[in-house]
């Protein structure tokens, strides 16, 4: 994965982590600012999907390739797990849901990363 990439989807994420804590702590529902927040954040999991997609393709191994097409899928699918659970609860822990669900992508990316670079 290149560090470009890595860098803007971990900042993004603990931006909208950040800004849903701000939030929780006002006792505000999310609103139409987080949900487009949400959506750069899966905007830049996708370029990322896509940055991986085309060094696979340009022959790059990656010693555990199963693990990382899960935790690359992971990636993808807990910011709008997140988005649906905090739609479907509108109360203050809506907002924590939400930061949770932010805090948990750069992990997850974090740990594509390890497993591109081999250091499982």
């Amino acid at each position: 994965m290149t560090p470009a990439v890595t860098t803007v989807v971990v900042a993004v994420a603990f931006a909208m982590a950040a800004w849903s804590l701000v939030l929780a702590a006002r006792n505000k529902l999310p609103g139409r600012l987080t949900l487009g927040g949400l959506a750069v954040v899966e905007l830049a999991l996708l370029v990322q999907l896509a940055v991986a997609i085309v060094l696979l393709a340009q022959g790059h191994q990656v010693p555990q390739f199963w693990t990382f097409l899960g935790y690359l899928v992971a990636s993808l699918i807990v910011v709008p797990v997140g988005a649906v659970w905090a739609l479907s609860e509108r109360t203050r822990w809506s907002s924590v849901v939400l930061a949770v669900a932010c805090v948990v992508v750069p992990i997850l990316v974090l740990r594509l990363n390890q497993i591109w670079g081999g250091s499982a």
